[in-house]
């Protein structure tokens, strides 16, 4: 069963002010607490695009979204291809183009994802190297630790996962996979540890955690994809449609914020002037200045919140 808790459901909802006869995108389904909120706010004239590319996902919202399936589209799909699904559906088109009222983006990885000890997320779990999220696609953590070399995989370890010891743990990767192929999360966890210094492993969590975030955001290309769904989102946007995203790490999160302030309106005439003539204006002006962050509560119910943060945009 895919048992999901969805962080910050209420005010992510809230925030794309859904309409009974609007049309939604949920790039990220996932467990579906999200669309299920989403699909339960529409009337039978509204239409919620549920984007998942994990088989087990797509399958458990077949039924968490049973009561709501005449107003949900539910569709196997990476949200980099945003904007090509979109114009599969004719609700989502106007004037030959996509224009949507609401796109939601929950960058987490799924619980039952990291749970699963055979999809090889997991640093608690011995289970063959993975880390795909569509299992169709060819790169997986296997082939980057065995194949890769050595300066690649610090990259990889350094921008993703912000390891201080990545040249360490390369090379000490590289020099045991001469010996024998590093097939298992566990042989991976032990390797990692012997790259970070003793009094290095002590504090800050366990210390294969930062390598196994880089190692999965870069088999499922997360941040490139993440940056080619934002641009889309923004094409596909409605005047007046929303953007929500939550982000649970300062990569995803800087990505997001720099591409609301990149296109934010940006007016430089005089308060005086009754009009703007400098024709500056951006696509988006800021629903949430600051980003909203779990409440007490929610992070009583579920600690992987605790670094979320979920930020709102609205097309001009």
């Amino acid at each position: 069963m895919f048992h999901h808790v969805t962080v910050l459901k209420e005010e992510s909802v809230e925030g794309l002010h859904i309409k009974p006869d609007g049309v939604y995108v949920d790039c990220t389904m996932g467990g579906a607490g999200h669309s299920s909120l989403i699909a339960s706010k529409l009337g039978p004239e509204g239409l919620l695009i549920a984007l998942d590319q994990d088989d087990v996902a797509l399958a458990n919202a077949q039924i968490v979204l049973a009561p709501y399936l005449d107003r949900v589209a539910i569709i196997k799909s990476n949200f980099r291809e945003i904007e090509h699904v979109l114009r599969g559906v004719p609700k989502a088109m106007k004037d030959g183009r996509p224009q949507v009222d609401g796109i939601l983006f929950d960058l987490g990885v799924s619980s039952p994802q990291l749970d699963d000890g055979d999809r090889g997320f997991s640093y608690n779990h011995d289970a063959e190297l993975d880390m795909r999220m569509d299992r169709d696609t060819l790169l997986t953590a296997k082939t980057i630790v065995n194949e890769w070399p050595a300066d690649k995989i610090a990259k990889v370890l350094f921008e993703y996962g912000e390891e201080k010891f990545s040249r360490r743990i390369a090379g000490v990767i590289v020099e045991a996979r001469e010996k024998k192929a590093i097939e298992t999360t566990g042989e991976l966890v032990e390797l990692i540890k012997e790259g970070i210094p003793a009094a290095a492993r002590r504090t800050g969590g366990h210390p294969a955690k930062r390598s196994f975030q880089a190692l999965r955001i870069a088999v499922n290309d997360e941040l490139g994809a993440f940056e080619e769904a934002l641009q889309q989102s923004l094409n596909c946007l409605a005047p007046q449609g929303r953007i929500a995203v939550i982000t649970f790490h300062s990569l995803e999160d800087r990505i997001c914020k720099q591409f609301f302030v990149k296109n934010v309106e940006k007016c430089t005439c005089p308060p005086a002037f009754p009009m703007c003539v400098c024709e500056k204006a951006g696509d988006l002006k800021l629903v949430t200045r600051k980003p909203i962050l779990p409440s007490e509560h929610e992070l009583e119910v579920n600690q992987r919140a605790r670094s979320a943060k979920l930020r709102i945009a609205e097309k001009l």
